[in-house]
């Protein structure tokens, strides 16, 4: 529970379904939920994180659903006093679905909000994930206000909602927390001891048995095809997980001493190892956003990712990096051989791709946004049921 002094703002329960504050394993959907409490308080409002519950799959786990209903009598009882101004949920869809929010918000008589809610009715044509895709749709059609930063979410959610309840604020991150440091950058070169013109493709990703890892073993390929080429680069790997052996054994392909793995890096760590690289390549298949490329162009990196997902919303292809088709291994290798032999034009795209992200990505000035939505949709609340 985080309930700093009110003064007079608003008091918000924040509920994160998908991935609560505290899990152990770090991620993008995780960065992003702290960074909104951290704006909430910093504009003067007291946050309560109203529950740890996490909904990944809980139709499917007999557990999770006895912990969910000993929860919801949990919070009935002790919200009953809080008086909360809104409830808010960051992040509700099939898999996880909002099951607390659209009741206990109407149980102590509030606005219910959604922030990164999706819609798709895919998932309604199969009987696996039917009961999540009803549990999330319930929860939307419940939502006061709905609040996204996905242009295909934006679309999606329209057919479910009327459009004014529905508003579209780009994803943001600390962008004061990644700079470019020229002080980390010799430091680590010299301590990899990679020669000062020897640039370092970064790629970076949790290694988990999904497309995380198929992302890494892609860049291993692409470099293999560079080293047949002779083209000189040194190859940075930041991640861990359950795949790091299969994964270490993977990259044996390329000769030693031209890639590296740095294991798990701290987040408040990750510009030192963006500002020693000189460009990111990552495909992030089935991206959501990934928030690592936005990191990576703040830090002044061009990115050379596939055009999926939510990816094409936070990079300018041909100006802060390149877009390359889905599954276009050989354009993707070419693409990075552009940027390894071109440092005119890794400099010139780095450049906008930090002013393109502080420009339009800055968390501080994107949150202040959800914030007013927030406050606008507590007033017509008031007033609709004064």
């Amino acid at each position: 529970m985080i309930c700093p002094n009110r003064n007079s703002g608003m008091h918000i329960g924040f509920y994160a379904p998908f991935k609560p504050l505290g899990h152990p394993h770090p991620s993008g959907d995780q960065i992003i939920a702290k960074g909104l409490v951290q704006s909430f308080e910093s504009h003067g409002n007291s946050v309560t994180i109203t529950s740890n519950l996490r909904c990944r799959w809980i139709y499917r786990s007999p557990r999770l659903l006895l912990r969910a209903f000993k929860e919801f009598r949990r919070l009935s009882s002790s919200l009953a006093d809080q008086k909360l101004d809104c409830w808010f949920t960051y992040h509700s869809y099939y898999k996880s679905p909002d099951i607390l929010g659209p009741i206990l918000s109407r149980k102590v008589e509030c606005p219910y909000i959604i922030q990164q809610g999706s819609y798709a009715t895919k998932f309604s044509r199969q009987w696996k994930t039917l009961p999540g895709f009803l549990l999330n749709r319930y929860a939307l059609k419940k939502a006061d206000t709905l609040i996204t930063d996905r242009q295909r979410d934006y679309l999606n959610l329209k057919r479910l909602v009327s459009q004014d309840k529905i508003h579209m604020v780009k994803p943001g991150i600390s962008t004061s927390e990644f700079q470019f440091h020229q002080e980390s950058r010799n430091q680590l070169r010299s301590q990899w001891q990679i020669p000062s013109g020897t640039p370092i493709i970064c790629t970076a990703a949790m290694f988990r048995a999904d497309v995380k890892s198929l992302g890494i073993e892609w860049i291993i390929d692409c470099c293999q095809q560079l080293v047949k080429q002779q083209v000189d680069f040194h190859l940075l790997i930041i991640g861990d997980g359950v795949e790091r052996n299969r994964l270490h054994t993977y990259a044996q392909q390329l000769p030693a001493g031209r890639y590296r793995f740095v294991g798990r890096v701290p987040h408040q760590e990750m510009f030192r190892y963006f500002s020693a690289a000189d460009l990111f390549a990552f495909p992030g298949f089935n991206e959501s956003l990934g928030m690592v490329f936005l990191e990576a162009q703040c830090c002044g990196l061009p990115v050379v990712a596939c055009e999926n997902g939510g990816i094409p919303e936070i990079m300018q292809h041909q100006r802060t990096g390149f877009l390359i088709p889905l599954q276009d291994k050989n354009s993707f290798s070419e693409h990075i051989r552009l940027l390894l032999e071109n440092a005119g034009l890794r400099k010139q795209m780095g450049f906008k791709a930090t002013s393109y992200v502080q420009n339009r990505h800055d968390r501080n000035r994107n949150n202040l946004q959800v914030i007013q939505i927030i406050q606008r949709t507590v007033a017509e609340y008031r007033k609709k049921h004064a």
